[in-house]
């Protein structure tokens, strides 16, 4: 029997119901990652208006490191001003920020399940893989890199994804999102109830290879609640270490005046309100491959999307 990829019962923990996403057929579901074609390339209005930034931001203008990838932190929050970006949205009631910042934390994902869940990006995406720098893999939508295009990972491949997966990659990817979402609510004191997860969420696999297409320019300053929408709460696991397994690519807040970086580590989190109070870009990467998974919340339950399931 094929693949099949469809939302876990309950969705994100929510009294046990089922978004009615995840009825819907794989063929039904197919145009919910089309948002791939600009996953990795921000709209011409964003990109030129940010743009400026990142003529001056480059790797020898950062100012200060928020986190550096050979200490282990337990947790470390900073509180920043809230943007406007929210008023212009939905607001929800005990979800919708109302007090902004990012946090950074070694505690809530160990090295040995980062490596198993680097593990489970590196035979994904062995499948496939950009002829550019960026790969991604999308567990949910079955959207991978293949060339200079994306394919549907469970219809391309079908029976052979069986080989690839298991039950228990998937358990382990449900239980790591759930406790980083439990994460973010306590940091900004919110019900993770009221959170829902929502695309994209992928991983990406980042090396020096020379962008071939613009889905392969990641570097580009953006703000996650313009380019994505529905964002009200990033998160990132990375699941390789800066200056061990890659040089450049890290991970920079572009705040007034100064840029503030994240090293990534392997089993490191790191989240962040979704508005421009958080602009940022990945830097380039120099050598090495850089591994990480982005996952991503909203508040509008029409938002939400399910866990991804194989069976």
């Amino acid at each position: 029997m094929a693949a099949q990829r469809r939302a876990a019962a309950g969705g994100p923990e929510r009294g046990g119901r089922r978004h009615s996403s995840a009825r819907k057929s794989r063929g039904q579901r197919e145009p919910r990652w089309r948002w791939l074609q600009a996953a990795f390339l921000l709209s011409s209005a964003a990109a030129g208006g940010l743009l400026s930034w990142s003529l001056l931001s480059a790797e020898d203008g950062v100012t200060e490191v928020l986190a550096h990838h050979r200490e282990s932190l337990p947790d470390k929050f900073f509180e920043v001003p809230c943007s406007e970006d929210y008023n212009s949205h939905r607001r929800f009631e005990g979800c919708t920020p109302r007090k902004c910042g990012r946090g950074v934390t070694d505690a809530v994902i160990t090295k040995e399940e980062a490596e198993r869940i680097r593990r489970i990006a590196e035979r994904g995406l062995s499948l496939g893989g950009s002829d550019g720098g960026a790969s991604i893999l999308d567990l949910h939508s079955g959207a991978l890199s293949l060339g200079k295009h994306f394919v549907n990972l469970y219809r391309y491949f079908g029976d052979k994804v069986q080989d690839i997966f298991t039950e228990e990659d998937f358990a382990l990817y449900r239980d790591v999102r759930q406790r980083i979402q439990q994460r973010i609510a306590q940091a900004f004191g919110i019900s993770s109830a009221s959170m829902y997860l929502t695309k994209p969420t992928f991983f990406s696999r980042i090396n020096n290879t020379e962008a071939k297409t613009t889905h392969d320019e990641y570097w580009h300053p953006h703000v996650d609640k313009v380019t994505y929408g529905s964002f009200d709460y990033t998160s990132l696991l990375y699941l390789s270490n800066y200056a061990e397994d890659f040089g450049g690519g890290r991970f920079v807040f572009m705040d007034a005046g100064s840029n503030k970086t994240i090293e990534p580590r392997a089993g490191r989190v790191s989240f962040f309100t979704s508005g421009s109070e958080n602009l940022h870009h990945v830097e380039k990467v120099h050598w090495g491959t850089r591994y990480a998974i982005t996952i991503s919340f909203t508040c509008n339950p029409d938002h939400g999307i399910g866990d991804p399931v194989l069976t």
